[in-house]
This record gives C-alpha cells, sequence and structure tokens, in this order.
C-alpha cells in the first residue's frame, strides 16, 4: 500500500516535529554547561557559547573538590538505589506475575497493588517517616531502596503479566507432561521467551527509581544517601547560581539512564523480532 505524497510529507514533518520537540531542551542544555557565565547572563541571550567551558565537568569528576564530592556521592547512591529496587522489584514481579496470568490469583489484588500507585507520594510521607524514624532508618540508603522497591512493584508486576499473558501456554503445558515443576518452567521455559518484557520492565522501572526526588528529598539529608536528583537542587540553591554547573550535573545525570535505555533497546528488539517468527 502505498502513501500518498501529503501523507508522507505529513508523516515525516510529524516525526521531525517530534524530534525537535524532544531533543531540543537536550541540546540547550548541553550548549548551558559549556558556555561560560557570561553567555548563559547576557541580555539578549547568546544560544551559542562564544567560546566552549568544560572546566565544569572536570569539577565534577574531581572529588579533591567541593562540588565534585557531593556529585560523586550523589551518583553512587543514585546507582545503588535505582538498581537495588529495580532487582528487587524484578525478582518479586516476575513470579508475581506468572501467579497473576496462569495461576488464577486474583486480579482483584492486583488491580489493590495498582491502586497504591496512584495515590499521591504526600500521602505516605507521614506514616512512612514515622515509622523509619523510629527504626532508626532516615538517611540511609536501604530506606530508599525499600521505598522504591514496594513503589515499582505494583508496575512492574502488571508490565510483567501483560506480556506474560500473550506467551504460548502450550510450551509450558508440554515442560508439565514431561515431569517439569511450576519452578523448573518458570526458570527454563517462560524467563527465556519473557526476556523482552524482563528487558522493558527492568529499564522503566529504573528510570521511574532514578529520577523519583520526592522520597529522596523527605528521607535523605546529607551525602551519604542524596540521590542525584536531590543533589541538582541543592546545586541551584544560594545566592550565587552557576547555571553551568547546573546544566553539567543534568548531562552527566542523564549518562546512566541514556546509555541503559540504549542496550535494553536493542536487545528488546532483537528479542522481538526474533519471537515474531513462529516454526
Amino acid at each position: 500500500m502505498h502513501r500518498s505524497l501529503f501523507a508522507s510529507f505529513a508523516l515525516y514533518s510529524a516525526a521531525l516535529l517530534l524530534t525537535l520537540f524532544t531533543l531540543a531542551p537536550l541540546v540547550w542544555l548541553v550548549l548551558m554547561s559549556i558556555s561560560s557565565p557570561n553567555d548563559l547572563t547576557s541580555v539578549p541571550l547568546n544560544w551559542w557559547p562564544t567560546e566552549v567551558d568544560l572546566s565544569r565537568y572536570g569539577h565534577l569528576v574531581d572529588l579533591n573538590n567541593g562540588a565534585g564530592h557531593r556529585f560523586l556521592a550523589a551518583l553512587r547512591n543514585s546507582l545503588l538505589t535505582a538498581g537495588g529496587a529495580t532487582l528487587i522489584a524484578l525478582i518479586v514481579a516476575v513470579p508475581a506475575a506468572y501467579a497473576f496470568s496462569r495461576r488464577g490469583a486474583s486480579l482483584a489484588l492486583l488491580f489493590v497493588f495498582l491502586a497504591t500507585i496512584m495515590m499521591p507520594p504526600i500521602t505516605y510521607v507521614l506514616p512512612l517517616y514515622e515509622i523509619f524514624g523510629g527504626l532508626g532508618a532516615l538517611n540511609k540508603t536501604t530506606t530508599l531502596i525499600i521505598v522504591y522497591s514496594a513503589m515499582l512493584l505494583p508496575f512492574a508486576t502488571w508490565l510483567m503479566k501483560s506480556n506474560i499473558d500473550v506467551l504460548p501456554v502450550e510450551i509450558e503445558q508440554a515442560a508439565f507432561m514431561e515431569g517439569a515443576s511450576t519452578a523448573f518452567t518458570l526458570r527454563r521455559v517462560v524467563l527465556p521467551l519473557a526476556l523482552p518484557a524482563i528487558a522493558a520492565t527492568c529499564m522503566l522501572s529504573f528510570l521511574v527509581a532514578w529520577d523519583e526526588f520526592f522520597y529522596a528529598l523527605i528521607f535523605t539529608s546529607d551525602l551519604s544517601a542524596k540521590t542525584l536528583p536531590v543533589a541538582i537542587a541543592d546545586f541551584s540553591a544560594g545566592r550565587v547560581t552557576d547555571y553551568g554547573v547546573i546544566a553539567s550535573v543534568g548531562v552527566l545525570a542523564t549518562l546512566p539512564p541514556a546509555i541503559l535505555a540504549i542496550c535494553f533497546q536493542r536487545f528488546i528488539v532483537s528479542g522481538l523480532a526474533a519471537g515474531s517468527v513462529k516454526g
């Protein structure tokens, strides 16, 4: 089926507009990070830097200065919290999703789990703060991992269930007829088929935990547990703000999730292409 010239023009124009709308803030963030303070505060604004300044990136990865120490500590905390919460959520969500999809677990219970996502985060702050405060667990990375795991689990379970639902049941039944246990079938039959879904769930869960700001702001108070979103807000505090430093932190903070998204995108595309052909 051939598109008309107008339809092709409209389609490519919409794709170009979407690309510009998506990339323009990122391009401006990079330009801000390499612009001098005079370029960023001049009127009218200089959209292109008169001189390229990469010194901010050097300061942010240098432990011998305050900015670098704060950034690298926050980066470590973000990697630990987002990675740990994603791992725990996947370990629990995969068998839970299989139970909901194949073992007749109550869907009402799943909807109750999903309802917790719809509640504003501020409704959970007071009870969680009292609980963790009573346990002496405030300002700890472990606390954020627990909170993020609880936050990600309903989403990860729902996403995995919707993907397990479309997997062929006949393959599992053949394994059961050969005497395989449920655990063996899940591990050796279902998981290989669901790898693209696991990759997508892992990527999206990591991004949600990586960008979370509210709980990290409430439950942390110093560099021992602060994550990158909170650290970026700290960089913007004060009477004199270097917008180039904030932009540099933002650029560096986007690298880990961007690299993860690129890697998983290739894996997901190859997995779906391989699974789309039936023998």
